[in-house]
């Protein structure tokens, strides 16, 4: 009767634990305008999601510009100060990072950064997932 007591236990700690692992997990900062022309559009003005969640991603996540397009749900994990606020955001790849080498894994808009950090200038860890 313990032995099931303790498994079951186990399996509900376990079970939590997978929960939060939803996704990948990389950094992110923000990278200001001009966000025209893109790697994936050029000029078009209809690439822009509205609220202007979209992100420029690194070589990982690149994939010889397949990545155009593809909507990513994150959400900060942690950073310096605290900077995380609370809940996810779902964003668009609309570009390239344009530096060498890139500072994270994702660059979000301006937009996209502040609604999951309250530091705008912060490199933060982050989870995401494609959607």
């Amino acid at each position: 009767m313990v032995l099931i007591a303790i498994t079951i236990i186990v399996v509900s700690l376990l079970s939590n634990e997978i929960r939060f692992v939803l996704g990948d997990i990389g950094t992110a900062s923000s990278y200001e305008p001009p966000y025209l022309p893109t790697k994936c559009n050029g000029n078009r003005q209809d690439q822009f999601p509205p609220g202007n969640l979209f992100v420029s991603v690194s070589e990982g996540l690149w994939d010889n510009g397949a990545a155009c397009g593809r909507r990513y749900r994150l959400r900060c994990l942690s950073g310096n100060n605290k900077p995380c606020k609370d809940g996810t955001i779902d964003v668009r790849v609309v570009d390239f990072c344009r530096k060498s080498p890139c500072p994270s894994t994702i660059l979000l808009s301006n937009d996209a950064f502040s609604s999951v950090s309250y530091s705008p200038s912060a490199k933060i860890n982050v989870e995401y997932i494609q959607i």
